[in-house]
C-alpha cells in the first residue's frame, strides 16, 4: 500500500528491541545492561541461562523459548498464558518464569516496585517523567486488578519508548526543516518504527543521519540501536 513515486524510495527506520532495552535500563539488571551494552544475543543469553546449557549449544527451538518469555513478561504474562503460548505444561512455564526471575533479580523487583508504586500512588510515570494513571489498581474485582497491574509494569516500558520515538521525531523534524535543499519527509510513525518518503539522490544521507538522531534522542545505561533499510515500497524496506 505505501509505494514510492517515481525517483524516490521508501525509507524504514525503526529501534532494535526498544522495550527490553528499556526494562533493563528501568530496572538497573546489571547482567540485561550489559549484554545490550556488548551486542549480545539477549534471547540466546536468557535461553542459555533458562535452559542451564552454554550460548554455543542453545538450539532455534530454546532460543525461541526464550523470546516468547523475554517479550511476555514485560506484558505481565503469567504461567497460565505463557503455556499456552508455548505450549507446554503450566508448570513447565511457571518454572521457566522462576528461573528468568532467578538471573534477572532487578527485574522482579522491578515489577514488584512498579505495582507497590501504582497501588500508593495511583499512577506510573515514563522515563521522562509522563504519568499513566491506574484507578483500578486498589479494585475489588479481580480481574480488573489484575489488567491495571499488568499496566502498571508495562506503562513505563511502553510508555518511555512511545516518548522517544516521539522525541525523534521532533529531532528529524528540526533536521529537515534546517537543510533548506532536503526534499526527504516522514510519512508515518508506527510503534517503534518511522517511514520516510525519500529522493533517490538523498537515500544515503538520510540512512547516515537518521539512525544517528534516533540513537541520540535520550542517554540511557543501554545504547539505543537504529536499523534502517530501503526498498520501493515499504515491506521491501524492512
Amino acid at each position: 500500500a505505501f509505494i514510492a513515486p517515481k525517483g524516490a524510495k521508501i525509507l524504514s527506520a525503526d529501534y532494535s528491541q526498544i522495550e527490553l532495552r528499556i526494562m533493563a535500563h528501568l530496572s538497573k539488571d546489571k547482567r540485561l545492561i550489559q549484554a545490550f551494552k556488548n551486542n549480545e544475543d539477549i534471547h540466546k543469553i536468557t535461553a542459555a541461562e533458562i535452559f542451564n546449557t552454554t550460548l554455543k549449544t542453545v538450539t532455534n527451538e530454546q532460543r525461541r523459548y526464550a523470546k516468547v518469555i523475554n517479550f511476555g513478561l514485560i506484558y505481565g504474562m503469567g504461567p497460565f498464558s505463557l503455556a499456552k503460548n508455548l505450549n507446554i505444561e503450566r508448570s513447565a512455564a511457571q518454572n521457566y518464569i522462576e528461573r528468568y526471575f532467578t538471573q534477572y533479580p532487578s527485574v522482579k523487583k522491578y515489577m514488584e516496585d512498579a505495582k507497590q508504586v501504582a497501588r500508593e500512588k495511583g499512577f506510573v510515570e515514563t522515563y521522562f517523567g509522563r504519568r499513566l494513571w491506574l484507578p483500578e489498581i486498589n479494585s475489588s474485582n479481580r480481574i480488573m486488578r489484575a489488567a491495571a497491574e499488568r499496566a502498571a509494569i508495562n506503562g513505563p516500558m511502553q510508555g518511555t519508548a512511545a516518548d522517544l520515538i516521539k522525541l525523534a521525531m521532533i529531532e528529524i523534524h528540526t533536521w529537515i526543516e534546517k537543510e533548506s535543499t532536503i526534499k526527504g519527509k516522514i510519512i508515518m510513525q508506527v510503534h517503534d518504527e518511522l517511514v520516510f518518503e525519500v529522493p533517490d539522490n538523498e537515500v544515503e544521507t538520510f540512512k547516515k543521519i537518521i539512525p544517528e538522531l534516533m540513537e541520540k534522542v535520550a542517554s540511557l545505561s543501554i545504547p539505543l540501536i537504529v536499523d534502517i533499510g530501503e526498498g520501493h515500497n515499504w515491506e521491501q524496506a524492512h
